[in-house]
């Protein structure tokens, strides 16, 4: 058994150990010590430590059977080593355990929702929670709450009790051991049972702050920062509004209003240029079926175009088909370097487009797909544009 020295005293960053086993395998070793301050990863939530033993990095930290196992990419000759924990992980990894303790017994307490599910990423925290819905009003009422337990500075004590005695304590949940229960206390808040690290106060969690929430399988994903990760969040918060309300000359507190404003405008600018390109396409597709040829009673509408807007091509190809006894292919050459091709029919004609496509896209060192009314794809090979152009026209003439 590994002494695990992490749940003792979770503010010790540094220790002597000793050595009491050690493997070799895929290039890792793999060192069993008699104690160790180096938290491993579990299923519970919280990451594993980043530490060194002897300076060297320690890549990976798990339990096996009450040992706690450590790997090295280096070997390590001594008997007894040096252990050094990333303080800065450390603290931060509590101050989020700390403040999930906090938010998921606020949780309980004002909503009976219980915590299904936690995790600690790099960037924010989540929970899940066995609620249908929540509010702002509810947000701003679960943060409050959080936020006063953490500001009444209540103690956060930590021991193990044995499965007999554990009806005497008002759990939260249920432990996942039935023997040396582990247990959680944030003094006249929240008992719940827990394997990792946690800070001594709630103080010291220093600020809680929900970023955002969302239904997730029937219940809600809370996501939120604590502590100096809230501070890193609302100095990026604080930066991006106030060059925004530099860029909009709009104080800081109206920047929403002023964003508002703008993207209306855009979104009224972007109607009104759209009517006009829609109204010039028109012209544009009166002077296509203009420069168009008749063959057996078949309009054949050809044309290459260049800086025009692809989906704009396409709806000038449903405008055209949308007549009787019409075909018509479009070459839409993009940045001098590619093409995208529509091929397509009226309703009414028996021909096969899709065959066509497909005997002269590779012409274009192109490729694509479609159905006997209407085929589409791309190419590279712009310079061969009017060999291919040429070369549909011909199997074309020769169908209809």
């Amino acid at each position: 058994m590994t002494e695990k020295i992490y749940l003792e005293n979770p503010y010790l960053k540094e220790l002597t150990a000793k050595v009491v086993n050690k493997e070799y395998s895929n290039s890792k070793f793999y060192i069993t010590l008699n104690r160790t301050i180096i938290y491993p990863h579990l299923s519970g939530g919280q990451p594993m430590d980043k530490a060194t033993i002897n300076d060297i990095k320690v890549i990976d930290v798990y339990e096996e059977d009450d040992k706690i196992i450590h790997v090295l990419s280096d070997n390590i000759n001594s008997n007894s080593v040096s252990l050094s924990i990333d303080w800065d992980t450390r603290f931060d990894h509590m101050q989020q355990h700390s403040g999930q303790h906090i938010l998921s017994a606020v949780f309980y307490k004002l909503y009976n929702a219980t915590t299904l599910s936690m995790h600690i990423g790099r960037e924010y925290v989540y929970i899940d929670v066995s609620l249908p819905l929540l509010t702002e009003d509810d947000i701003k009422k679960i943060e409050r709450f959080a936020n006063e337990i953490i500001y009444s500075n209540f103690p956060i004590k930590t021991y193990k009790v044995e499965n007999n005695d554990i009806s005497s304590i008002p759990l939260r949940k249920p432990p996942r051991v039935d023997r040396n229960i582990r247990v959680v206390e944030i003094e006249n808040v929240d008992y719940s049972p827990c394997a990792g690290t946690h800070l001594r106060n709630t103080g010291e969690v220093g600020i809680i702050k929900i970023r955002k929430w969302e239904r997730y399988k029937g219940n809600i994903r809370i996501e939120f920062v604590c502590g100096n990760r809230a501070l890193k969040d609302y100095s990026l918060k604080n930066l991006h509004i106030n060059s925004i309300s530099a860029l909009l000359s709009a104080k800081d507190i109206d920047t929403y209003n002023a964003v508002e404003k703008l993207y209306n405008d855009y979104k009224l600018l972007e109607k009104q240029l759209l009517d006009t390109k829609t109204e010039l396409l028109t012209h544009q597709i009166n002077d296509f079926l203009k420069e168009s040829y008749t063959k057996n009673n078949i309009r054949i509408v050809h044309r290459i175009l260049y800086d025009f807007d692809p989906k704009m091509a396409r709806y000038a190809m449903s405008q055209i088909l949308a007549l009787e006894n019409t075909i018509c292919i479009l070459c839409v050459v993009e940045n001098n370097n590619k093409c995208q091709i529509l091929m397509g029919r009226s309703p009414n004609i028996n021909i096969d487009v899709k065959e066509i496509f497909n005997s002269v896209i590779h012409l274009l060192d192109g490729k694509g797909g479609g159905n006997a009314e209407l085929a589409q794809g791309g190419g590279t090979n712009i310079d061969n544009i009017p060999v291919f152009m040429e070369k549909s026209l011909e199997i074309l003439d020769g169908l209809i």
